[in-house]
This record gives structure tokens, sequence and C-alpha cells, in this order.
């Protein structure tokens, strides 16, 4: 019997390309290099139902917000279940190491740009109050939605328990990069994601990863989802500092790949969901159509009323003690969440109505599902983020804004 994940190893084959000799490489894309191609249907984007399932919840909006302190607080939380998405609190962030965390927005706001990352290194060296945790959870549930909460693989016995105990329905282990095994130098007993699964009442999303082969080992583990995405993050530095990363576009198409050989073996169909490099709607509705079940945006988000970041936006390992990848960007704030995920927009660069322009470019596409999505034509196109656009670039309106 031929083994799925090997025929799903030779559909994707390509010729060996080298960088030189004794390297092999191959190419990949980024959402600025591809382009999707409508067929001879086309919809109403009333028609177009653009929910997605995660474990046993539903959702109405294929969007979730990152487990960033800049994007969510309890608050934003409550407003993002509101309009049907998700929203990640980051249990290791200031929402549970300050009681009132608005000293420590206003400082990380009002710094500047030299000082910023020792002022986050001495913010985040407080300690993660446990208390806090049932706290911020409590208040995400009073809202009448679900509440998600992330915690790094190394803690996830620790907090997971607690917060699942106070009512969490998601739980998120991530790091900048999840593999099945990690070794540690002290010794120390590393996390056993498959027995964690097991163990654990409420869905596991875990991250992030970006090939087949890891993407098809952690789906095995039990797991409800995977994060899709290494080093694109607006306020990402991982691909400078560590020199790792993976263009969006492939690698969304090879976990996705994975996800269809895993549905294929064993019946049923975790969630892959790209995480990063998504700015506009353009950039999500890509992601869906290279093969994602639904995304996490942060910088985007960052930009709310509702965001507790106070127009700034900052990545999760800016404020690592000994080697930060993350840096603050300046966002702005240009509308309210309803407003950035549902519109009526009242920017013309894509930043806003998210959720409208996912519906009209499924509906142009005839894809009326996020399976049908993820069918469409996509064709390599280097020349689509400039070709035609002169006038925008040059004057700095519409696309010619980034």
């Amino acid at each position: 019997m031929v083994n799925s994940k090997s025929l799903s190893a030779e559909k994707t084959s390509e010729p060996q390309m080298y960088i030189g000799r004794g390297k092999k490489t191959r190419r990949a894309y980024g959402f600025d290099e591809i382009a999707l191609v409508p067929g001879s249907v086309t919809l109403d984007p009333d028609l177009c139902d653009i929910g997605f399932e995660l474990g046993p919840h539903k959702f109405a909006i294929p969007i979730i917000a990152s487990a960033m302190d800049s994007v969510v607080d309890s608050g934003m939380a409550g407003v993002m279940g509101e309009l049907g998405g998700l929203a990640v609190v980051n249990l290791q962030g200031l929402q549970t190491r300050y009681e009132d965390t608005n000293e420590a927005y206003e400082k990380i706001a009002k710094c500047d740009n030299l000082s910023f990352v020792e002022l986050m290194q001495e913010l985040y060296a407080q300690p993660i109050k446990e208390e806090l945790i049932e706290k911020r959870i409590e208040s995400i549930k009073g809202r009448g939605v679900l509440a998600a909460v992330s915690i790094t693989p190394n803690f996830a016995d620790k907090y997971g328990p607690i917060a699942i105990e106070a009512g969490c329905d998601v739980l998120v282990v991530q790091s900048t990069v999840t593999g099945l095994e990690h070794r540690s130098a002290m010794g120390t007993p590393s996390l056993n994601l498959a027995k964690f699964c097991k163990k654990t009442s409420v869905p596991v999303i875990v991250g992030n990863c970006v090939t087949y082969e890891t993407a098809y080992a952690l789906l095995e583990t039990g797991v409800a989802g995977i994060l899709v995405g290494i080093g694109p993050g607006a306020a990402c530095t991982s691909r400078s500092v560590l020199g790792v990363g993976l263009p969006m576009a492939t690698a969304i198409a090879d976990c996705a790949a994975a996800r269809e050989d895993f549905e294929a073996e064993h019946g049923y169909r975790p969630a892959i969901i790209a995480d990063g490099g998504m700015v506009v709607g353009g950039d999500i509705c890509k992601a869906i159509a290279c093969g994602a079940d639904a995304v996490m945006i942060g910088s985007p988000l960052a930009r709310a009323k509702e965001a507790p970041g106070r127009g700034f936006h900052w990545g999760m390992a800016t404020p690592s003690p000994v080697l930060p990848r993350g840096t603050r960007i300046k966002v702005g704030t240009t509308g309210s969440l309803e407003q950035i995920l549902n519109g009526p927009a009242h920017i013309d660069d894509g930043s806003q109505n998210l959720t409208g322009a996912l519906r009209t470019s499924m509906a142009t596409l005839g894809a009326a599902n996020l399976r049908e999505m993820q069918q469409v034509e996509v064709v390599i196109a280097p020349s689509m983020l400039s070709e035609g656009k002169v006038f925008q670039n040059a004057q700095r309106l519409g696309m010619g804004r980034s």
C-alpha cells in the first residue's frame, strides 16, 4: 500500500536547485508574488460562507487576534468574540504581570526608539501572578464569549491547568519555532504534546511551523490546529536576527498539504491557521487560497480603538532578556474593531472591512465557502504589487502607501 505522505511528496517534487556546489535549495513564495485567478463562475458575496471550525467550536469569521500585548486584553477579546472571531490573551505578558496595566502601556507608548527594548525587558521582568490568569479569563467569559489563551511550551504544564480551571475554551501553545521534540541542555523534560493534548479537556492549537513534515507530525499529536508562519510578522525580526523563516504562501501550501494527507488517513480535519505577514484583505484572501482555514493577525487589529497598545505594536519576543527578536512599530489608530473587521471602510488601502474583502474575493472567484476558496487557481505573479500602479506609488495612495 502506498503511503499518502509519499504521494504528496512525489506530487510536490520540483527540479533540484542549488545556491552553490553542495548546497541544495528551492524557490519559495510570499503573498506579494502570487495572485488569485477568477474562473467561469461568480457569486453574490452574501452567498459566501466564511465561517470555520476549531474542534467543537464554530466561528462566524476566520480571523483570530494574535496573542500579543499590543493587540489583546480581556476587553478586546470580548469585542472580538462578539463580532464572531476569537482573540488570544498572552498569559506570559503584561496582562498577567500587572493588576493595572495602564502605566506599563503608557511607558511603552512614550519611550523613544533607543530605549524601548530595555524598557520592555524591565516591564516583562515582573513575575507572573497566577491569580491574574483566572481574573483575565473570567473577565472574557463574563462577556459571554469563548476565552482563548497562549502559553509557551515550557510553561504549558504549569499554567495550562490553571487556565482550564478558570474556564479557558481554547489553549494555544506557541513559540517562535515548534518541533515535535525539544532537547534541553539542562536535561529537563520537554513538553510531550501527544500526552498534553490527551489530558487537556479543551482544543489545543500549537505553533509555529512552516514545513510539511513538521506539520504532519504535530497533527498526529492530537492538536485541533497548527499555526503556520515564522518570520513574516510586522513587528518580528527573526529573519534579521536569526536568519530563520519561510515566505508565507509556500509555508501555508506545504502545511495545508500535510493537513489534506492527515485527513485522508485519519478521517478528521484539524485547522491550518496562517500566522503573520497579513496586513490587508488581499493577504488574507491569498492565505485562504493557499490552504489556510483561518488567519491569525496582529498589526491590522492593533490599529483598532479597542486595542490596548495605544497605536503601537510590538513582537512577542521583543522583551527577551538575552536576544530580542521583535521591535515596536507605530501603527496608529484608524477605527473601531468592527470597522476594521466588517466595515464600512474609510481607508482605501485594504486595511479595513477585512471580512468584506474576503467575501468579495470569494464571490469573484466563485467560491461559496472556505474549502472551495482553497481550490482556486493561484499563479506566480511577481509584478502584481506594482503592475499598473505608477500613480498610486508616486502619490503614496492606496497600494502605494506600503
